[in-house]
């Protein structure tokens, strides 16, 4: 192709300049062109969102000062539960209270049956002395035993009782004679054969005694 012929292709193109600028009536050149940020951020806003925003933190529930019902719930359920453990300890408490009070109680009777038991094999023992007290032959060494025996069997409770002039009383006295004499004013105790003893408040032995009614 010739030089004549590339001017003349050259020439048929044509240039097409698009100019967007806006000249008012004193020719100044009001276009303004926008940078690509400033047109982004200048996008029209949802207002829902704005709304939106405001009815979500509406709808929120203040936490501080109030209690859940599910907590509420678990709450009432542990303090019937801890009210449950307390009355079953109060029980166990008052039954364990309770059997202290059988075991010991059965144990002083045990103590006091065994303790009657040896006492009650001494008494014959004990008649002796007193026979010998009465005929004066509780002298010498075989005296210092006798008061040594009264003293231990007087410091495991024994008692010993009837004397002359002792006011009868069934509860206490075996009468194996009866007499009248009008020295008396009520039944009486006249004459003791063998003494009696008891053992606390139980009676081990009664005293056999003579009575004497008013005439």
């Amino acid at each position: 192709m010739s030089r004549t012929d590339d001017g003349d292709a050259q020439a048929t193109e044509r240039v097409v300049i698009r100019n967007r600028r806006k000249i008012n009536l004193n020719g100044e050149d009001t276009t303004v062109t926008k940078e690509p940020e400033e047109q982004a951020d200048e996008q029209p806003r949802d207002p829902t969102e704005s709304k939106g925003g405001a009815h979500r933190a509406a709808e929120e529930p203040e936490d501080e000062g109030h209690t859940t019902p599910g907590l509420g719930a678990e709450l009432e359920a542990l303090r019937t539960e801890l009210e449950e453990r307390t009355r079953d300890l109060q029980r166990v408490t008052a039954e364990y209270a309770n059997y202290r009070k059988r075991v010991d109680r059965d144990r002083s009777a045990a103590a006091e049956q065994t303790t009657g038991a040896v006492l009650t094999a001494l008494l014959p023992v004990l008649d002796d002395i007193d026979r010998a007290r009465e005929h004066g032959d509780l002298v010498g060494p075989f005296a210092s035993v006798a008061e040594s025996l009264g003293a231990v069997v007087g410091k495991l409770g024994l008692a010993a009782f009837g004397e002359k002039g002792d006011a009868f009383d069934p509860t206490r006295h075996e009468a194996v004679a009866h007499l009248t004499s009008a020295d008396v004013t009520e039944p009486t105790c006249v004459e003791v054969m063998r003494r009696g003893y008891t053992l606390g408040e139980r009676l081990l032995r009664p005293a056999l005694v003579a009575v004497a009614d008013p005439a």
